[in-house]
């Protein structure tokens, strides 16, 4: 199978094959967005991470204190379930969950979108980790990868797509995660993180793995 770098950039060529001018776009802005150091501001590694409380697609809500009582945590925050790139990643994650869990880690995908009834058909709420709502974006904003979308990005989304963020996300119709990744050992310190604000590159779950396996 291949690693998830190479799907991701298989999905970008054809992105790029199919919709040429939409892609220049966004190569248009994402190298805006890196000349501004957009994503910059996440926490870093040796900072303690926020706490945060979420609800489940279910409504229950789970606090970072609890999960971190069992062990360290990996935080993923993910764009919501009708981003392809996001899917490509939580499944290679899925994949790997066993290897996760065997070194005593609970894995954590949080978005903004809204836990309602669309949520809990996805596939990504039917895989095994857990998933948070964080349809404000404030946790996104404390850990520092929260980012105001451009409209060039909402008007594709609007019209090619035909997606309304401030619906799915309950009233947040701008503000997304970018794509990024913490290990935090169980004292809540961030261990290892990956952060781009490209959307459509992605931290390899054996990265995460390899994290994790430093922490012991």
């Amino acid at each position: 199978m291949n690693n998830l770098r190479a799907q991701t950039k298989a999905k970008i060529a054809a992105g790029r094959q199919a919709n040429p001018d939409f892609m220049k776009g966004v190569d248009e802005i994402i190298s805006k967005a890196k000349a501004f150091q957009q994503g910059d501001n996440a926490i870093k590694i040796g900072q303690k991470a926020p706490k945060f409380k979420l609800p489940t697609p279910e409504g229950k809500s789970i606090a970072l204190d609890i999960l971190l009582d069992k062990g360290p945590v990996v935080v993923t925050f993910y764009r919501g379930d009708w981003c392809p790139y996001c899917n490509l990643q939580l499944r290679a994650l899925q994949a790997r969950l066993n290897d996760i869990h065997e070194l005593g880690a609970t894995l954590v995908a949080i978005s903004p979108q809204v836990p309602d009834g669309s949520m809990t058909k996805s596939e990504i709420s039917k895989m095994e980790f857990i998933v948070l709502s964080d349809q404000d974006a404030k946790v996104a904003s404390q850990y520092g990868v929260a980012w105001e979308v451009p409209d060039f990005l909402i008007e594709h989304m609007q019209v090619d797509r035909n997606l309304d963020l401030e619906k799915i996300n309950n009233g947040n119709g701008k503000i997304l995660p970018i794509p990024a990744t913490f290990v935090l050992g169980n004292d809540g310190i961030v261990k290892w993180s990956y952060v781009n604000v490209d959307y459509r590159t992605r931290s390899e779950p054996n990265e995460v793995i390899d994290a994790l396996k430093n922490l012991s």
